[in-house]
């Protein structure tokens, strides 16, 4: 049985994901770190996405690596995203390829039983889905990437109301001086 696992690809050191009008030019994602990514996320059973992200995802991945410039690590993640299982939670999405599955709504009970079936952990992106997540007490793990830059505004990753009790589980720091944190979720046996 897998994990679900909340992560933003970046996070800065005050708490953003992205800046204002989405703007992610400070993201550090060098050959390490995506090298890094991609050795994680190729081990995971699948991705939980909400349909704004599975969109720009969908838009740009399916054919990266047919670009000979790309650098490897592009290449490499091209084929991890197209290969995965993919789960898109939207109302409004009425097709989606590349080995998707539309689902409308987050029910717990469902959540639970697609991470009993996992092959790996499952990997939830999307700032929306992230939050329902959040708020459903569904996320047992997070993996934050934090950078060495502090934005001042933006979007941040956790709502101003949340609150968990995490143990931390990893740390590594990357050469361009990103540092990973994994906590688990601290939860109360039954």
């Amino acid at each position: 049985m897998g994990k679900i696992v909340a992560t933003p690809p970046s996070l800065s050191v005050d708490g953003f994901f992205e800046g204002p009008d989405y703007d992610i030019s400070w993201h550090m994602v060098d050959e390490e770190l995506h090298t890094h990514m991609n050795q994680w996320l190729g081990a995971a059973g699948a991705f939980l996405e909400g349909r704004v992200t599975w969109e720009l995802m969908a838009d740009y991945w399916p054919t990266a690596d047919e670009d000979p410039a790309a650098p490897a690590p592009i290449r490499e993640f091209a084929g991890i995203w197209r290969d995965k299982s993919k789960y898109v939670f939207s109302k409004t999405l009425q097709e989606a390829g590349w080995g998707t599955t539309i689902v409308r709504d987050v029910v717990p009970g469902e959540i639970a039983d697609l991470k009993a079936s996992a092959n790996g952990d499952l990997v939830v992106g999307g700032a929306n889905l992230v939050e329902t997540f959040m708020a459903l007490d569904l996320v047992d793990e997070y993996r934050l990437y934090i950078h060495p830059v502090a934005i001042g505004v933006g979007s941040r990753f956790f709502p101003p109301d949340f609150k968990a009790q995490l143990r931390l589980a990893e740390t590594r720091t990357f050469g361009n001086g990103v540092v990973m944190l994994r906590y688990d979720v601290a939860r109360e046996s039954s």
